[in-house]
């Protein structure tokens, strides 16, 4: 990868395209700080699916563990059930 800074990118911005188009990465400087790096689409798209497949396995790890897990036994009480009921009694009133 080669690095250049934004004046220079600006001058010689036709033949950057070329450079990436041939396959390679421009970065572009800028105070000495990389804020821009070119980079053919088809590369970039291929970078983005791979993070998205690694977050997806991430995700998938995180299920399968968690499917592991035995559920917690559900509890109401009594008193629970008619908060629940009066309250969704109250709501349909308010209709």
């Amino acid at each position: 990868m080669s690095t250049i800074s934004a004046s220079a990118a600006r001058q010689t911005f036709p033949a950057q395209l070329d450079r990436v188009e041939a396959g390679e990465e421009v970065s572009i400087t800028r105070h000495g700080r990389v804020v821009a790096v070119l980079v053919r689409p088809d590369l970039l798209a291929a970078r983005r699916a791979s993070a998205a497949w690694s977050e997806a396995d991430r995700i998938g790890a995180l299920l399968a563990e968690a499917g592991a897990e035995p559920l917690m036994p559900l509890t109401l009480t009594r008193r629970r059930v008619n908060e629940l009921v009066d309250s969704a009694a109250a709501d349909r009133a308010a209709r």
